[in-house]
């Protein structure tokens, strides 16, 4: 059976914006080796968040006494094999509206106890949530890879929460610069290539090559002529 994809992006430029100049080939290389893929907008969505009350959690598990979009996506998201979140970074982590999504998609996939494991606490999963990846897709408009550090970390958390497998991140710094050079016809197609090659490569081998993260990633311009340097 094909794989289940289901693909968000929080930016609120959504399909204009950065962060979906490398979400989309990403989609589209899955696509490509017969992924079934599901894109939702969280701008488009009504997605309150999450209140705290755990009713989903201790009176009936699941579901969430909010009645909004969040209703419809939960069912997809729990189904899907393949989770693809792509958040622009502003400032460490995901944008708040991810943030809220992850509130109110984790909390009612668990148990109301806790369980112990690899030195840590967390939510055993409910019967019928199944396991599978997840992979972070995003961009900045600072220079380095560092900044990315807390939001993968974030995502890695997410992770063991949910108990499914980190896969890797697709990012993007220095965006700005990305957007620019595609849009002026200069350069930049062998970025937007390596990112429909992940894709494909999820699909066929499970895995994202490095070698393939790094082009993703690669320096476009150099570092002085983007930034002010202050010694």
């Amino acid at each position: 059976m094909p794989s289940k994809v289901i693909a968000v992006n929080s930016s609120p430029n959504m399909d204009k914006g950065n962060t979906a100049l490398i979400l989309m080939p990403f989609l589209e290389g899955m696509r490509e080796r017969g992924a079934e893929v599901e894109l939702f907008y969280t701008k488009k969505l009504r997605i309150r968040p999450c209140q705290g009350e755990f009713r989903c959690v201790i009176e009936t598990p699941g579901e969430c006494f909010q009645k909004d979009d969040m209703e419809v996506l939960f069912s997809k998201i729990v189904d899907a094999d393949i989770w693809v979140f792509g958040s622009p970074l502003y400032l460490s982590g995901v944008n708040g509206p991810m943030k809220i999504l992850w509130d109110r998609m984790v909390i009612p996939m668990g148990e109301a106890h806790t369980e112990y494991k690899e030195g840590r606490s967390r939510h055993p999963m409910r019967e019928g949530i199944k396991s599978g990846k997840v992979i972070l897709v995003s961009s900045c408009g600072y220079w380095g890879l560092h900044n990315f550090n807390l939001l993968i970390e974030h995502t890695k958390e997410l992770c063991f929460h949910t108990h499914r497998e980190y896969i890797g991140s697709i990012l993007r710094p220095h965006a700005y610069a990305l957007k620019s050079l595609v849009e002026g016809g200069n350069q930049g197609d062998d970025v937007l290539e390596a990112a429909r090659m992940a894709g494909r490569q999820l699909i066929e081998h499970g895995e994202l090559s490095q070698k393939t993260l790094d082009i993703v990633s690669r320096e476009l311009v150099p570092l002085e002529s983007y930034v002010r340097v202050v010694e």
